[in-house]
Order: C-alpha cells, then structure tokens, then sequence
C-alpha cells in the first residue's frame, strides 16, 4: 500500500510538471503571437497536443516518484490539476466549464493515468529488498 505522505508528494510533484509546462508553453506561444502573423485558430491543434503531452509528462513524472499504482497516481494528479483549473475558472472568471472543457478534463485525467502507469513501469515498480 501507498502511504499518504508519498502519494501526496507524488501528485504535488506531477501537477507541479503540469503547469510549469503549461507556463512555459504559453509563455512561448504568447511570443510567437505577439511577433509573428501567425493567428491563434492556426496553431490551435498544436496547442492541444501540447496541452495533452504536458499531462502526460505530469502522470509520468508522478507515476516515477510513487512507484507503485501509477493508474491511482495519475488519475489523482489529473483530478488535481483539473479542480485546480476549475477553481480558477470559477472564483476568477465565474464560469463553470463547458461540456467541452469537461470532455477535455476527462481525457486530460486519463492521459495523466496512462502516464503514471508508464512512470511506474520505467521507474522500475516498487522497491525489492532482497535479503
């Protein structure tokens, strides 16, 4: 079994990849809108797959610190990482999300689950002691 402290230090570690992502693909995109012609509906697609990559280095990046039950891992920081979102949305901008934005926050928490899982595999699972 997982014990709390490690698990709760796990998700902090994969929601804490996610939105340092995130900043740094903005911080990169609002540039590249800024100073090229480029329009935003044109790079919408790309944008996604970041999005969606982002969650996943979040899940595996969980799932390797955890090392066991990556599925859970994953899932919690995908949960996480969504509330957090939600929350911003909702106290900041007095908006729930769409059904869109829901779909997406599903996926995005599966995807961090099929991260974690894969974390958990290269990380080697849990720890033998051998005697």
């Amino acid at each position: 079994m997982i014990e709390a402290k490690n698990f709760g230090v796990s998700v902090l570690y994969g929601v804490f990849t996610i939105i340092l992502l995130a900043a740094i693909t903005s911080l990169i995109f609002s540039f590249i809108l800024t100073f090229t012609n480029t329009q935003e509906k044109s790079i919408n697609l790309l944008i996604t797959i970041i999005s969606f990559f982002s969650v996943f280095a979040g899940g595996f990046i969980c799932g390797g610190k955890g090392k066991q039950k990556g599925w859970v891992l994953g899932g919690a920081t995908g949960l996480l990482y969504s509330l957090i979102i939600f929350l911003y949305q909702y106290l900041g901008h007095g908006s729930f999300f769409t059904i869109e934005q829901l779909v997406y926050y599903i996926c995005y928490t599966l995807t961090a689950m099929m991260g974690g899982v894969l974390g958990v595999n290269i990380a080697g699972g849990p720890a033998q002691h051998h005697s």
